[in-house]
C-alpha cells in the first residue's frame, strides 16, 4: 500500500483545534503564577513579574481554614463511590444485556437510548423534589446516587461486551462447571477491562465537573465540591465587604484539573482501545 496522503487542510484544521483546546489551559497555568494585583495588571497570556504560583497554592490549601482541602476530598469521595459505581453498574447491565436473552430486551434498549438522549439538567430539579420528600437533601447522598445512572456508559458497555467476549468461550466455562458468577469475573471481567476504563473515565469527569446537580442539592458549604466552592470564592467579590480572592480560584481551577490530565495520560491507552470497541467487524 501507498503513503497516505497528506491533506493541508486537515493539519491547519487539526492546528486550529489543538491551539483552540490548549489555549485555556495555558491561560490557566500562566494566571495561576500571578498576584491579585498581577491578574489585573498584566497580559493574560504571559506572566507578570512577580512569580507567585508557590504562594497561591499555600494560600488555596490555607484560605478560610483550608476548606479547600475539604472540598478536595469531597469531590474526591463523589468519584470513588458515584463514578465507580455508575461504572460497576454499567458493565453488569451491559454484560447482562449483550450476552442474555430475556423478555423485554427490547424495551429496555428503547428506555436505555431514551435516557441518553435526554439532558441531565432536565432531571436536576425531578430528582431535587423527589430527594426533598426522602429528606436526602443536603447530604452527600443528594449528590452520589443520582451519580449511579450513567445511561451512555451502559449503552457503551453494552456495544462493547457484545463484541469482546465470545459466546464460545463463555460456553466453555459453563461445561467446566463455572457458575455465572465466576464465568462474569474470571472470564468476562477481564475481556472487559478496555471499555470499563473508557466508562469510568466518562463518568469520572462527568462527576468530577459535575456543578448544577450540587448547586441545588447541597447548602452546607462543608460538603461542597469543587467546582461548588470555586465558584463561592469567585462570587464573594460582588457580595458587600466580600475579599477578592480570584488569584485562588485561578489556581484552585488548575489545581482541579491536574488529576483528570493525569488520569487521561495514565489510562490513555485503555481509553483509546475501549472507544476502537466494536468498530470493525470481523
Amino acid at each position: 500500500p501507498g503513503r497516505p496522503r497528506r491533506s493541508i487542510l486537515l493539519t491547519v484544521l487539526t492546528g486550529i483545534v489543538l491551539v483552540y483546546s490548549l489555549l485555556p489551559l495555558v491561560w490557566l497555568l500562566i494566571s495561576a503564577t500571578k498576584t491579585q494585583e498581577g491578574l489585573a495588571g498584566s497580559f493574560g497570556l504571559w506572566f507578570d513579574g512577580d512569580f507567585s504560583l508557590w504562594d497561591n497554592i499555600t494560600e488555596t490549601f490555607t484560605y478560610q481554614d483550608g476548606v479547600f482541602g475539604r472540598w478536595f476530598l469531597n469531590t474526591l469521595m463523589y468519584v470513588v463511590v458515584g463514578a465507580g459505581g455508575a461504572t460497576f453498574l454499567a458493565v453488569l447491565g451491559g454484560y447482562a444485556l449483550a450476552k442474555f436473552t430475556f423478555p423485554g430486551k427490547r424495551a429496555v434498549f428503547a428506555v436505555v437510548i431514551g435516557a441518553v438522549a435526554v439532558p441531565t439538567t432536565a432531571l436536576a430539579v425531578p430528582t431535587f423534589l423527589m430527594f426533598s420528600k426522602i429528606g436526602l437533601t443536603d447530604t452527600p447522598w443528594a449528590v452520589i446516587i443520582p451519580s449511579l445512572i450513567s445511561p451512555f456508559g451502559l449503552y457503551l458497555m453494552w456495544v462493547f461486551a457484545t463484541e469482546a467476549i465470545p459466546t464460545e468461550l463463555m460456553e466453555a466455562a459453563r461445561i467446566d462447571g463455572a457458575s455465572e458468577l465466576r464465568t462474569f469475573f474470571q472470564v468476562a471481567l477481564p475481556l472487559l477491562a478496555p471499555g470499563t476504563v473508557t466508562v469510568l473515565l466518562f463518568t469520572t469527569v462527568t462527576t468530577w465537573n459535575n456543578y448544577f446537580l450540587p448547586l441545588i442539592m447541597l447548602k452546607d458549604p462543608d460538603w461542597y465540591p469543587l467546582t461548588l466552592g470555586l465558584d463561592a470564592w469567585n462570587k464573594q467579590a460582588a457580595t458587600a465587604g466580600g475579599e477578592a480572592v480570584f488569584n485562588l480560584v485561578v489556581t484552585g481551577s488548575l489545581l482541579t484539573v491536574v488529576p483528570l490530565i493525569a488520569a487521561f495520560l495514565l489510562l490513555q491507552k485503555y481509553w483509546q482501545s475501549g472507544l476502537s470497541a466494536g468498530s470493525v467487524k470481523e
